[in-house]
């Protein structure tokens, strides 16, 4: 079982003058590669309460995969890829990568994304979009890779690479 933490940053939802879709769509998606959501928050937009949840839920509770969702756009309060990129003892460019080139096929806003992925010791942390459209976009791009990504992060899994046997 995978152990996940779900955060959605939004000022609105914070406040209760909003209610957040995205959080449960990824509750729902993250069953598809054997993932139970065990920690989930509504925060504001707010940089320390981000990086603050972050470490607690990757140090304290050993989380496998924290997935956020919202603020990751232009806004000046848009701050959830500073929070990730502040716990983040590695980056992890091909996720985000591949989430915005999946995106880009539906629209060509998906280049102004700002989302990242890291690891923070054993946890891979996914920024990811704050609507649930673009949550069921992005997941289904990046979900193929998860769980091996996350056996090898665990020390459960070794070898990346599919053995081919080549024939004169």
């Amino acid at each position: 079982m995978i152990q996940v933490g779900v955060i959605t940053a939004s000022d609105k939802g914070s406040r209760g003058e909003r209610e957040d879709l995205s959080g449960p769509t990824l509750a729902t998606l993250v069953q598809e590669i054997g993932g139970q959501v065990v920690e989930y928050v509504v925060l504001p937009d707010d940089q320390v309460l981000l990086e603050d949840t972050m470490r607690l839920w990757a140090d304290e509770r050993s989380l496998d995969l924290i997935l956020t969702t919202g603020g990751t756009g232009f806004s000046m309060r848009d701050v959830t890829p500073e929070a990730t990129l502040a716990v983040a003892d590695r980056m992890v460019p091909g996720i985000a990568e591949v989430m915005r080139m999946e995106s880009l096929k539906v629209t060509p806003k998906a280049m102004l994304s700002r989302a990242i992925a890291v690891l923070r010791k054993r946890t891979l942390i996914i920024n990811m979009p704050g609507s649930p459209k673009a949550v069921r976009e992005c997941f289904a791009a990046i979900a193929p890779a998860l769980p091996h990504g996350i056996q090898i992060l665990k020390g459960e899994a070794s070898e990346c690479a599919t053995t081919i046997n080549y024939r004169d």
